[in-house]
């Protein structure tokens, strides 16, 4: 929380209890259903909160902003995100029923009114996004196929409507294709040994009609 406090310095005290009452609600879920590694849950802030939060350091989410949140899990980076930006609707999804069903009680429990969790597979989404995010579910290439066609066509932000991406390791092969695509050092951003060889990658996509 430290952390979080220090990088986002902005927070009102309705967004830091938010966020203090995450450990609470993950560890308390976690003894039901093992969404979260045991070793990861005594790091959430780093390895799943900031992590997620690291998208935020690359783009700063207008009101009135789609995303869509790919593979969500247990609700990263989708949650955390969700607190940081009230007035901007979020859209979980991810094929494990178990796991959507904790990011619904856990979004219940913080009143998070913007954010929607569903059971489905990233290809049967309907509707256009401003922006497609998402940790590390699959290779850059699949990731795309599976939601090219869910890009809105107006820009309202400082980077073009597309991928916002958490992934580590050297990605030379997996964006060869990919010549827009644009890798931020997280560790430019957050010090911990963690973040050393995470990054945020963005790849613009254009609106398919």
């Amino acid at each position: 929380m430290e952390e979080i406090l220090k990088q986002f310095p902005n927070l009102t005290d309705n967004q830091i209890q938010k966020f203090e009452k995450l450990q609470f609600l993950y560890e308390d879920w976690n003894a039901k259903i093992n969404v979260i590694s045991r070793k990861d849950i005594d790091e959430l802030y780093t390895r799943h909160v900031l992590h997620s939060l690291a998208i935020a350091k690359i783009q700063k989410f207008e009101p009135g902003t789609y995303v869509l949140d790919v593979g969500t899990g247990g609700g990263f980076p989708g949650i955390p995100l969700a607190i940081l930006y009230p007035e901007t609707r979020f859209y979980l999804i991810d094929v494990i029923l178990k796991k959507i069903n904790v990011v619904k009680a856990i979004a219940e429990s913080l009143e998070l009114k913007n954010v929607k969790a569903e059971q489905i597979r990233a290809e049967n989404v309907k509707g256009d996004y401003d922006f497609i995010v998402s940790r590390a579910v699959t290779n850059m290439p699949d990731f795309v196929s599976w939601i090219k066609d869910k890009i809105k066509k107006t820009n309202k932000h400082e980077l073009k409507n597309g991928i916002l991406y958490l992934k580590g390791g050297d990605l030379t092969e997996e964006l060869k294709d990919f010549p827009k695509a644009t890798e931020y050092h997280i560790s430019n951003f957050f010090e911990m040994e963690f973040f050393e060889t995470k990054k945020v990658v963005h790849l613009p996509l254009k609106f398919k009609a």
